[in-house]
C-alpha cells in the first residue's frame, strides 16, 4: 500500500509517524512538503499551546491524547500553565455551558467569580468581568518547532520518505486517486492520499473536484516587553478576542482571525502594525494596567487554516473519492490536535474506522448535510 501525504507540517508528519509505527503496516509512506525549511509553516509560527477548554467533547478528547503524547516527548518542551477564559455578563452562559461539557469529559476546570480572579491574579483589571474559567491541570504550551522536528525524525527513522516538492494535482481513475503529480513533472503512485495541506487544503481538495470550506487567514503575533512582573500569569483570552501569555521575560499577544476577513497574500506576509496599535494594545492595557507601558520587541505573521463552516477540524473521507482522507480546518488548534489527528487518520487508512477515539462526527458528511459541529472556543 502506497500512502502519499500532501503537507509535511505537524498534522502530516504526525500521520506519517502513526502510520509507520504500526507493526501491521507493510506499505510505504511518502510526505510531500514544498518548504523543507518550514520557514512559513503554521507549525513553526503558531503560539504552540494546548488546552482542555473546548466546547465540543471530541476536541477535549483530542487534547487529552495530545497532552499525554507531548508529555512523553522531551523534545516538545511541554510546560504546564493554565488558560484563563474571561467573560463579560454577555458571555457568562456560554462559559458555563462550556464548563459543563469540559468537566463531564474529565477536564479539571474551575469557574472563578471576579473576586476569585483578583485574588489569584491581582495584577488584572476585572471591573467589566463577570466570570472566568481557568484550567487547573493539563494545559500549557510547548515548543512547536521541536514537536515538528521530532515527528519528522521519528517518521524518517521508521522509513517515511520526505519529498521536497510542490504537489500540483491528482491522477484519477474511476473516481479514485492513483497518483500525485509533482512540479518537476513526475507522478508518485498512490493507493491512498492524505490532505494535510493546512491553509492551502482547499486547493488540494479542488484537484478532486471537492469544495473544502477551509481558507487561509493571516494571524499575527506580537512580542511585547513589560517592566512589571505578572506572577502566575496564565494564557489569558480576553472577551475582546485578544490573548496574551508569558514567554520567558516577554509576552506573546495577538488575536485570531475570523469570518469575513480577506484571504491573505502569498508569502511573505507583512505584519500589520496598525492592528497592534488600534486593537491589541488597547485591549491589553485595559486588562492589565502594567501593560500600558509595554513595548514591542518583535512580531511575526503566519498562516491560520480557518474552517468557514464551523471552525472545527474535518477528518475523514469524502463520498465522491474514497481513497482521499482530509485532515484540515482546525482553526487555530491544529498543532495541539496533531497527535490525535495523526493517530485517527492512520486508523482510518489501516483499519477502515476509528478504533481508539471516535472522531466520526468530524467527518466530511456533516459539511455535505449542512450539520455544523461548531467549536465556540477558537483562539
Amino acid at each position: 500500500m502506497h500512502i502519499v501525504i500532501v503537507g509535511g507540517g505537524s498534522v502530516g508528519s504526525s500521520t506519517a509517524y502513526h502510520l509507520a509505527s504500526r507493526p501491521d503496516f507493510k506499505g510505504t509512506v511518502t510526505v510531500i512538503e514544498r518548504d523543507p525549511t518550514y520557514r512559513i509553516a503554521s507549525s513553526s509560527l503558531s503560539a504552540s499551546s494546548i488546552r482542555m477548554q473546548f466546547s465540543t467533547p471530541v476536541c477535549i478528547a483530542m487534547s487529552q491524547y495530545g497532552w499525554d503524547f507531548l508529555a512523553a516527548m522531551p523534545e516538545a518542551g511541554l510546560k504546564q500553565r493554565a488558560y484563563l477564559f474571561l467573560a463579560t455578563a454577555a458571555g457568562v452562559d456560554v462559559l458555563r455551558e462550556n464548563h459543563a461539557v469540559q468537566t463531564a469529559c474529565g477536564a479539571n476546570i474551575s469557574l472563578l467569580n471576579p473576586a476569585a480572579i483578583r485574588a489569584r491574579f491581582p495584577w488584572m483589571h476585572t471591573d467589566d468581568i463577570a466570570l472566568g474559567a481557568v484550567g487547573e491541570s493539563h494545559e500549557g504550551w510547548f515548543d512547536g518547532p521541536g514537536l515538528l522536528a521530532e515527528l519528522r525524525r521519528r517518521a524518517r527513522a521508521l522509513g517515511v520518505n520526505y519529498v521536497a516538492q510542490d504537489a500540483t494535482g491528482f491522477r484519477q481513475t474511476a473516481g479514485r486517486i492513483t497518483g500525485v503529480h509533482l512540479a518537476d513533472g513526475t507522478c508518485l503512485p498512490a493507493d491512498a492520499v492524505v490532505n494535510a495541506g493546512g491553509p492551502w487544503a482547499a486547493r488540494i481538495g479542488s484537484w478532486a473536484g471537492i469544495d473544502l470550506p477551509v481558507r487561509a487567514r493571516k494571524r499575527m503575533i506580537y512580542v511585547v516587553d513589560c517592566r512589571e512582573a505578572l506572577p502566575n500569569c496564565p494564557l489569558v483570552v480576553d472577551p475582546s478576542g485578544i490573548f496574551f501569555r508569558p514567554e520567558g521575560q516577554v509576552f506573546l499577544s495577538g488575536r485570531s482571525p475570523g469570518e469575513g476577513e480577506p484571504d491573505p497574500d502569498e508569502p511573505p506576509l507583512e505584519v500589520e502594525e496598525d492592528m497592534y496599535h488600534d486593537h491589541v494594545w488597547p485591549a491589553l492595557a485595559n486588562r492589565v494596567p502594567a501593560f500600558e507601558a509595554i513595548k514591542i520587541q518583535s512580531s511575526w505573521a503566519g498562516y491560520y487554516e480557518y474552517n468557514t463552516f464551523d471552525q472545527n477540524g474535518i477528518i475523514g473521507r469524502h463520498p465522491s473519492c474514497a481513497n482521499l482522507v482530509f485532515a484540515n480546518g482546525f482553526s487555530g488548534h491544529g498543532i495541539q490536535h496533531s497527535p490525535a489527528t495523526g493517530r485517527g487518520v492512520a486508523e482510518l487508512l489501516l483499519d477502515g474506522r476509528f478504533t481508539t477515539l471516535d472522531m466520526a462526527e468530524l467527518g466530511f458528511e456533516r459539511v455535505i448535510a449542512n450539520r455544523p459541529l461548531v467549536e465556540k472556543n477558537i483562539v
